[in-house]
């Protein structure tokens, strides 16, 4: 793991190209971008028996994982993007890499759950996008 400080336009989203052996490519034009790991708290608060009127500690055990990437920026056409708005269009999985400067990356299969399309009368068109993790995602922490 890196030391210091990390440069945030390094934080970046690689999608596959679903080739055999697969290609990653960057995903072109990405301005704002985070990174979302979370976990769901499930409750195992049990009252008191011996004593039912107490107030009760709350206690609870991690559940469900969530891994999820979001990004913003302009849109920039080509052949990277055809692939990656085809799997859009068709809310298909399709794999890719968050990379994570200083951490690591997280490789395996995504999904978009949001994608937009805006743009200015003047200027160019810009695009936000959120991808969830569709299944396990491989862990390598950066050497």
């Amino acid at each position: 793991m890196a030391d210091g400080q990390q440069i945030g336009r390094l934080l970046l989203i690689q999608i596959g190209d679903g080739e055999t052996p697969e290609v990653f490519t960057n995903l072109c034009g990405l301005q704002t971008r985070s990174f979302n790991m979370s976990a769901n708290s499930v409750d195992t608060t049990i009252p008191d028996c011996q004593n039912p009127g107490a107030t009760p500690q709350k206690t609870g055990v991690p559940g469900i994982k969530q891994r999820t990437f979001t990004g913003s920026g302009k849109f920039v056409a080509g052949a990277n993007s055809a692939y990656f708005i085809g799997k859009v269009n068709d809310a298909a999985i399709f794999n890719a890499i968050v990379i994570v400067p200083g951490l690591g990356s997280y490789e395996g299969p995504w999904f978009v759950t949001d994608f937009e399309f805006s743009g200015e009368q003047e200027g160019n068109m810009d695009f936000s996008a959120t991808f969830e993790a569709a299944g396990p995602l491989t862990f390598e922490a950066e050497v």
